[in-house]
C-alpha cells in the first residue's frame, strides 16, 4: 500500500459559546441551518451546544489542511450570524448546570437510558478516518494503534479549565468521557469475529443502544470503510488537527505493512494502557508519559519523537515528513491547547481570558 494514496478524512466537534460570557449556548440547529445555505453540512451532536464538521476524503495532507481552515472559518461565520462564538475546546471552560439534549429520537433515547451522562456531556473531540480495505484489517490495525493512543491524547490535550477552575488535568475531557461504558481504549481483539461478539454482548446488556455507541478510541468505522481514531480532544488549532491526521495515517500505513509481512500487533495489557491514559490526561504534552510498549516513563516530547521515527517510512513516502517536523516543533515550542488555556487563566485568574485565547486559537492560520 502507498502512503500517499491512503485516504484520510477528519471530523471536528466544536462548542458554541456566548460571545460575552463564554457559556455554552443551545444554537446548533440554527448554526447548521445557516451553514447549509453556504454549502457546509454540519452534524448535530448530543447536546444543542455542539456542532460537528466533516472534511472530504483526501490523499494529500496539504489539501486536507486547506479544507480544515475553510471549514473553521465558514462555521465561525455561521455561529457569529446566530449570536454564538465557535470554540475549538474539548470541554466548556464555564458551563451551565446541564446541557440541553438535541431533540432527535436517537439522542432523546440515549438521554432516557443514560441519565446525567448525557446531560453533563458537552465534550468535543476530533476523529481521524483512514481508508482500510476490509473489516478484519480494521480490527487488526486497531490493535497496532492501541499503544500510541495515550500519546495522541497528550499531543492534543485541550481541556484544562472547567467550571471556571483548573482541573489539574491537561485533558479533563478524557477523564469525563471514560464514564461511558463503551469509551476509552478498546480491548485487544484476536479477530473481527471476537470484536463482533463483544459488541453483541454490549448491545444485549444495554450498555450500548446501537453500534454507533461503540465509543472506543480506535474502532472500525460504523459508516465508512475506514479505521477511526477517536482518542483526541478537539485540537486548539487547525495545524494541530492536520498534524494529528498525518501521524495517524502514517501509523495506519506502517501497521498495514507489518500485517502484510505476517506480523500481528503485541497485546498491550489493558492495565498498562489505563495507566498510560491517566498519565497522558494528567500531564499533557509538556509532561512525562508512559510508553505502553515497554512500560517506561519518558517525556511526552520524547515519545512523540518515537512515534515520528516509527512512522517515518510512511511519512516520507507520502511527502508529509517536512510538515510533521515543522508542526511538531511549533506545538512543542508554543504549547498545545491545554498549555494555552492554563497560561491565559494563570495570568489574571480570569476565565474570560481563556475564552479569548481559545477563540483566537480556533481561527489561528485560517485567514
Amino acid at each position: 500500500m502507498d502512503a500517499g494514496r491512503t485516504t484520510v478524512g477528519v471530523e471536528e466537534e466544536f462548542l458554541l459559546a456566548d460571545p460575552r460570557t463564554g457559556e455554552p449556548v443551545a444554537r446548533n440547529v440554527e448554526v447548521a441551518r445557516t451553514a447549509k445555505d453556504l454549502g457546509i453540512d454540519l452534524q448535530l451532536e448530543l447536546t444543542r451546544c455542539q456542532v460537528e464538521s466533516s472534511t472530504g476524503v483526501h490523499t494529500d495532507i496539504a489539501a486536507l489542511h486547506r479544507q480544515l481552515r475553510e471549514l473553521r472559518r465558514g462555521i465561525a461565520s455561521c455561529a457569529e450570524h446566530n449570536g454564538a462564538r465557535l470554540l475549538a475546546v474539548a470541554i466548556p471552560p464555564t458551563v451551565p448546570h446541564d446541557f440541553p439534549v438535541t431533540d432527535t429520537p436517537r439522542y432523546q433515547h440515549i438521554a432516557d437510558n443514560f441519565g446525567m451522562l448525557a446531560h453533563e456531556q458537552g465534550l468535543c473531540g476530533c476523529h481521524i478516518h483512514v481508508g482500510i480495505p476490509d473489516y478484519e484489517t480494521a480490527v487488526q490495525v486497531s490493535n497496532y494503534l492501541r499503544p500510541w493512543l495515550p500519546l495522541l491524547l497528550a499531543l492534543t490535550a485541550n481541556s484544562a479549565i472547567y467550571r471556571g477552575a483548573e482541573t489539574g488535568y491537561a485533558s479533563w475531557r478524557s477523564i469525563l468521557w471514560r464514564r461511558w461504558p463503551s469509551a476509552g481504549p478498546p480491548p485487544y481483539f484476536e479477530s473481527a469475529r471476537d470484536y463482533d461478539a463483544m459488541v453483541a454482548m454490549m448491545l444485549k446488556s444495554g450498555s450500548i443502544l446501537d453500534r454507533k455507541m461503540v465509543y472506543w478510541d480506535v474502532r472500525p468505522s460504523i459508516t465508512f470503510p475506514t479505521v477511526e481514531v477517536r482518542v483526541s480532544d478537539i485540537p486548539a488549532t487547525v495545524e494541530e488537527t492536520a498534524l494529528l491526521a498525518a501521524l495517524v495515517r502514517a501509523a495506519v500505513v506502517v501497521a498495514r505493512k507489518s500485517l502484510a509481512a505476517g506480523h500481528i500487533a503485541p497485546a498491550v495489557p489493558a492495565e498498562v494502557l489505563r495507566t498510560a491514559y491517566w498519565k497522558a490526561a494528567r500531564s499533557g504534552l509538556a509532561g512525562d508519559g508512559v510508553d505502553p510498549r515497554d512500560c517506561r516513563v519518558a517525556p511526552n516530547s520524547t515519545l512523540l519523537r518515537r512515534l515520528i521515527d516509527h512512522a517515518a517510512p510512511a511519512l516520507e513516502e507520502a511527502g508529509d515528513r517536512p510538515f510533521v517536523d515543522q508542526a511538531c516543533a511549533a506545538v512543542l515550542a508554543r504549547g498545545n491547547g491545554a498549555h494555552r488555556q492554563l497560561a491565559a487563566f494563570r495570568a489574571r485568574d480570569d476565565v474570560g481570558d481563556v475564552i479569548r485565547e481559545l477563540a483566537h486559537a480556533t481561527l489561528e492560520g485560517c485567514d
